[in-house]
């Protein structure tokens, strides 16, 4: 997973500003002031740091910025996505936060609205930001214990522990839910049991409510049905002037008409067979009428029914299966508290082996982390000797603890760079120079482990010169090799030793000022290079030139 754009827009010296970058190792270099810290400020904005409306170029209402993150997999990720209601990503991931003068702030992951929370979770996975009050993962220990696991490759052990861990509190807090006063618990009692009689009581059928309802609203009309189907049937053949009766009269009109003209055979047939159906519809009607005899307590026990079933369903579910389904849980929770000491006595041995799992599961992964925690400080430590701190002390600190989630140990990474001084936590480091450096040692050290894809360094070149310039220099690019390094430099030997390189400039054109950003490559590479040497003069190309070959 990369970086693959960047854009910019209205956000200080910045007018418009669209970065496409690549895999490895790039360097950012441009004279002071010419506006390298964008750059960073951007970033930060998509990690979700604080908004600062004063941010917005002069003349704009608002600022955007929007990065996208190419990639193949993105399965972790996607799961942290997805619990937060936020697209999945496929082959890209799409961070876009703006803000305007009027304070608002919006915040987007592939298109969907999100908070600053989920930006900043977001963000903890994609990038590392090493520079002076800086996003910095390292300096967590929990993050420092998850580098321990990964450098020792105790993610199988840790994985065991966690999921002891979890089955232990699963089982502590069944315990606690039946360890209620007694008080409490008799009244939860009374409560179940009369809700479990009611919801028995009524005898439900997952589809009979359909059925119920079909039936009574069948009956609650039969009176008005029946009035219906005999009135019908009375004028069509029992009435005076029936319609039947009628019919007779004209069909032996018809017979008579028929013996003068045999071509009105059809029409007399047609006739006869209409009288002979309506006949079959009063009698129909006659069948249903009788079939629908008004049963006046049939009818008050569906109205009971139905009434039955609209107070189950107002009191314990919008459907009676979903009624049906409460009154089982009821029924389970009833169990349970009724068999109480029965429960609390399986739940006491349950809990007993899963501590004891989890004893052993800690120890496993203990053994683990304290086999490779020296090796980490002795490598980081050995790194550090070649970034500048010749006799500086680096320490990987870890000591029993209670059960956490992350284990049973605390872990943390310290350092002292000047000799006599003890070593302190990381976090307590003061100099941005310092910690940059420190930041580099480790990363090196857990390059292939650590799965932070962009990393990215502001000033690590700080008091760094000589030598050592160039150990920072071959430091990054090893890096690059298992991640996509980003580095603001002032060193000629970093901006060297870069895969690619691009100068920001600053312009003064309409009155205004702007800052810009272009790749440089061959001679107007080289002449970069010279100018962080101190000049374009011969020997500084000369010099340029050779930093750029032996890179």
């Amino acid at each position: 997973m990369l970086l693959s754009l960047l854009r910019i827009k209205n956000f200080a010296l910045v007018e418009e500003l669209e970065w496409e970058l690549g895999p490895g190792f790039t360097a950012v270099t441009g004279e002071t002031g010419a506006g390298k810290s964008i750059i960073i400020g951007a970033l930060k904005l998509l990690l979700g740091e604080r908004a600062d409306k004063s941010l917005i170029r002069s003349g704009a209402e608002s600022c955007t910025v929007e990065a996208i993150f190419a990639g193949e997999d993105f399965r972790g990720l996607n799961r942290q996505l997805e619990e937060a209601g936020v697209e999945p990503a496929e082959d890209e991931l799409i961070l876009k936060r703006s803000f305007s003068l009027g304070g608002s702030s919006r915040q987007f992951v592939n298109g969907s609205p999100t908070t600053l929370a989920v930006l900043k979770l977001i963000g903890d996975e994609l990038v590392d930001l090493h520079g002076p009050h800086d996003h910095q993962s390292l300096l967590s220990p929990e993050r420092q214990l998850d580098l321990l696991d990964r450098f020792a490759r105790a993610e199988k052990e840790r994985e065991e522990y966690q999921s002891a861990y979890r089955r232990l509190q699963m089982l502590i807090a069944e315990e606690a839910a039946l360890s209620t006063v007694e008080s409490a618990r008799e009244q939860e009692l009374d409560l179940l049991r009369h809700q479990v009689g009611e919801i028995t009581a009524a005898g439900l059928q997952p589809e009979e409510e359909g059925e119920i309802v079909r039936r009574y609203q069948l009956a609650s009309n039969s009176r008005r049905l029946i009035e219906l189907a005999t009135a019908v049937s009375r004028q069509l053949s029992e009435t005076e002037n029936a319609v039947l009766d009628q019919l007779a009269e004209t069909q032996r009109l018809l017979r008579e008409l028929e013996k003068l003209d045999p071509g009105l055979v059809e029409t007399s047939s047609a006739h006869a067979t209409a009288v002979v159906e309506l006949t079959e519809i009063a009698r129909a009607l006659d069948r249903y009428a009788e079939k629908l005899d008004l049963d006046p307590e049939q009818l008050a026990q569906l109205e009971q029914r139905v009434s039955l079933l609209e107070t189950l369903k107002r009191k314990y579910g919008g459907s009676i299966p979903e009624v049906i389904a409460f009154g089982e849980r009821a029924a389970e929770r009833m169990r349970k508290i009724e068999g109480r000491d029965v429960e609390l006595e399986r739940l006491a041995k349950e809990i007993e082996q899963a501590r004891a799992t989890l004893d052993r599961t800690g120890l496993s992964l203990r053994k683990a982390r304290a086999k490779a925690a020296p090796k980490l400080a002795a490598t980081v430590g050995g790194n550090l000797t070649e970034l500048g701190f010749p006799q500086s002390e680096f320490e990987a600190s870890l000591t029993p603890n209670e059960p956490r989630t992350n284990g049973t140990d605390l872990f943390e990474l310290l350092f002292s760079p000047n000799p006599g001084e003890p070593c302190k936590p990381l976090r307590t480091i003061a100099s941005s120079g310092e910690i940059s450096r420190v930041m580099l040692a480790i990363k090196s050290a857990l390059a292939v482990q650590d799965a932070v894809p962009l990393l990215v360094f502001d000033e690590i070149d700080a008091n760094v010169g000589g030598e050592i310039a160039h150990s920072v220099a071959a430091r990054m690019r090893k890096l690059a090799e298992a991640h996509q390094v980003l580095c603001i430099t002032h060193l000629p030997q970093v901006a060297a030793a870069a895969a690619t390189q691009f100068v920001v400039t600053k312009e003064v054109a309409r009155g205004r000022t702007f800052s810009g950003l272009h790749e440089v490559k061959g001679k107007a590479r080289q002449e970069e290079i010279a100018r962080m040497l101190g000049g374009k003069s011969e020997s500084a190309l000369k010099h340029a030139a050779s930093l750029l070959s032996n890179s």
